[in-house]
């Protein structure tokens, strides 16, 4: 995830580069997520038969040679092949990962806890690194890239050392035929977290895509460092609030995330509006907040729904719903910035965030009365 959000601050760099339109820049972000999509589809489920670390290993080799191709970049062609590539290698990794924290662990719910944390503070620490090494270190567009080849090639050294949990078990080509992984009995409650998952997850995108461009082309930000602050601000603040509120009930959860992240993105809107740079940071870390909780909420909803044999092509069904939120939206948003601008679509763009944010919230009270009157009736 470090390794994810690392182009985010060069977007913008890119762009003076090679003088591409902000369509073109949210294609670059989209197409990382359409190959993650494509890998969690088909391969989701590949660890529960061969095994979680050969998938791991596989992951971090692919991952190593999307590094190795943004070094070589000289052009636009170069960003999309080292995407794509990147999105295969976090395809695998991503629900291996996920139902290997949930196998290993020590204590119910660590695992959930692990995961909805850890990812958006890779995220933050990769937009933050890049920011940094591009305002204050030589070869910008290509240092931050050798550093984490060699820590893609120390990780997959380490792998060694790691337990497998997974036995291996028939049913391989089977597994990579594209399925949904939500249990019959729990496919209610999976729809409703959605709304939380597609409001938590198309803001980040907007961030990941659009975010540096929204601070110098509005607010007026030209520093190279605060492209990748906004991010770190969105993404550390909701693997923050993921930890402080890791013991809250999933239900509180969602619907204290639903409100905060609807609070934040109008404090965002306001801030672009006026236009105020202290209330756009301000903005952003009250919609991390509610980022983190929310998706804190769904991850564990949704998790504990699957038997262990299971669990992987479910965290593959959970993060197809958040990847598509990721990427569709905030490619969209790119094609309409280069026609309407990117004011009137940032706007356009937080009012649906909201619409869905509040919809998370009133899904899930409802949902709640209704178990709570069933239980009533049973007893």
């Amino acid at each position: 995830m470090f390794a994810a959000s690392a182009p985010s601050p060069l977007y913008v760099v890119y762009q003076g580069l090679w003088g591409f339109s902000p369509a073109t820049l949210t294609a670059v972000f989209a197409v990382y997520v359409l190959a993650l999509l494509a890998m969690l589809v088909s391969a989701g489920g590949l660890s529960d038969f061969v095994g979680r670390k050969p998938v791991l290993a596989a992951a971090i080799a692919v991952e190593a040679a999307s590094m190795l191709l943004f070094l070589l970049a000289d052009g636009v062609g170069w960003l999309y092949a080292a995407r794509i590539l990147q999105g295969v290698g976090t395809g695998l990794a991503t629900g291996t990962i996920s139902a290997s924290l949930i196998d290993l662990e020590r204590r119910p719910g660590f695992g959930a806890l692990v995961n909805s944390a850890v990812p958006t503070a890779g995220l933050a620490a990769g937009a933050l690194g890049t920011g940094l090494l591009v305002q204050y270190a030589p070869a910008p567009t290509r240092l931050v890239y050798a550093l984490l080849l060699v820590a893609f090639v120390l990780t997959g050294l380490a792998l060694a050392v790691m337990p497998e949990p997974v036995r291996r078990r028939p049913g391989v080509l089977r597994s990579l035929l594209p399925e949904l992984g939500v249990p019959k009995r729990a496919r209610l409650a999976f729809v409703v977290v959605l709304p939380s998952l597609m409001a938590t997850w198309s803001l980040g995108g907007l961030y990941l895509s659009l975010g540096r461009s929204l601070v110098v082309e509005v607010l007026g930000v030209t520093a190279p460092i605060a492209g990748g602050l906004v991010i770190f601000l969105l993404m550390g603040t909701g693997s923050a609030a993921s930890m402080l509120l890791r013991g809250r009930d999933s239900r509180t959860a969602i619907v204290a995330g639903g409100l905060f992240l609807a609070g934040g993105v109008g404090l965002l809107l306001l801030a672009l509006a006026l236009p105020s740079p202290a209330l756009f940071f301000a903005g952003t870390v009250v919609s991390g907040f509610g980022f983190g909780t929310s998706f804190l909420g769904a991850f564990r909803t949704a998790t504990g729904l699957a038997e262990p044999g299971s669990r992987a092509a479910l965290v593959a069904t959970l993060y197809t719903a958040s990847y598509l939120s990721f990427s569709l939206p905030s490619l969209a948003a790119g094609l309409a910035a280069t026609n309407l601008g990117l004011h009137p679509t940032a706007t356009g763009y937080g009012l649906v965030v909201i619409a869905l944010a509040l919809t998370a919230v009133v899904a899930t009270v409802r949902f709640a009365r209704k178990t709570r009157d069933r239980t009533g009736e049973s007893g």
